[in-house]
């Protein structure tokens, strides 16, 4: 005969303990960071329909660059070589675009930590890492789309590519990851700077002699002594010349420098890439802890 625990209604004692309720295992923390991540990421991007003059001035620009460099500057610089300055011009734009794109990662950062959003993500039970990895892989997208609408600019403009579809796509790829990396430091800066207005005078600063003191726009004849070592050690100089040589744009009789970098422009971009991802995003991890502490 079962007895009735004082205070219940009815339930049968039975002298043993009710079974646990199983709690769902939580996710380790690269999964958490990758998944809440992602969730970030889809709200960043949310902002394309809701803001789309945003995305028109990202993909204007590029536009321009394109335009101006074909037709006004065009006429005045020698690539020296079969290949046209148009063909010559477009991997630098590519590389120029996604480097300059990788500040709206600072700037995003800056904006949510003006505006008081980070503090409210800090209150979720969600991986801190997420909201880095969220806002990186959102601007990938927007340096995407920018690369889509640069490369039928420049199909329309005279470029073309003469080597196979993979290989173009890999040149694609070079572009997009190391945009991701750059993107990286520019979180960091934009950590230590937490002001919009700073954050684009500050990158403008460091990007404008990474791109325009490079291959990027005028061959590397064009600059002598201490300058063309720069030149020829500059990271975006050797991802302008990977990116021509993969799109075909390179002409084969030219003579390739002998720096390592220039011989093997896609393996030191790799290297550049890892070496950037390796010592900034626990550098920014670590400095997102400390600015929403």
């Amino acid at each position: 005969m079962s007895t009735t625990t004082p205070g219940t209604t009815g339930e049968a004692h039975t002298g043993r303990l009710p079974e646990p309720t199983p709690v769902p295992e939580r996710p380790n923390g690269l999964v958490r960071a990758l998944t809440d991540g992602w969730i970030v990421a889809k709200r960043n991007l949310v902002k394309i329909k809701r803001v789309p003059e945003v995305l028109v001035f990202v993909l204007i620009s590029p536009i321009m660059f394109v335009l101006l460099f074909a037709f006004v500057f065009g006429g005045a610089i020698d690539p020296e070589g079969a290949v046209g300055y148009r063909e010559f011009l477009i991997g630098g734009i590519f590389a120029q675009t996604v480097v300059f794109g990788a500040t709206f990662t600072g700037a995003g950062l800056a904006e949510d930590m003006q505006k008081g959003i980070i503090d409210r993500f800090r209150s979720l039970p969600m991986s801190h890492a997420a909201v880095l990895v969220g806002r990186t892989t959102s601007d990938v997208v927007y340096n995407l789309l920018s690369l889509i609408i640069m490369a039928l600019t420049g199909l329309l403009v005279g470029w073309r590519i003469r080597e196979g579809a993979f290989d173009a796509l890999l040149g694609f790829a070079l572009l997009l990851l190391f945009a991701y990396a750059i993107s990286w430091v520019m979180a960091y800066v934009g950590l230590l700077v937490p002001s919009v207005e700073v954050i684009n005078n500050a990158s403008f600063i460091v990007i404008m002699p990474l791109t325009f003191v490079s291959n990027a726009f005028v061959p590397l004849s064009s600059f002598d002594g201490v300058l063309r070592q720069f030149v020829l050690w500059n990271p975006v100089s050797a991802l302008t010349q990977a990116s021509r040589e993969l799109f075909g744009n390179v002409d084969p009789s030219t003579p390739v420098p002998d720096a390592w970098s220039m011989q093997h422009p896609a393996l030191y971009t790799l290297g550049w890439v890892v070496l950037i991802l390796a010592v900034f995003v626990p550098l920014s991890t670590r400095q997102f802890a400390r600015a929403s502490a």
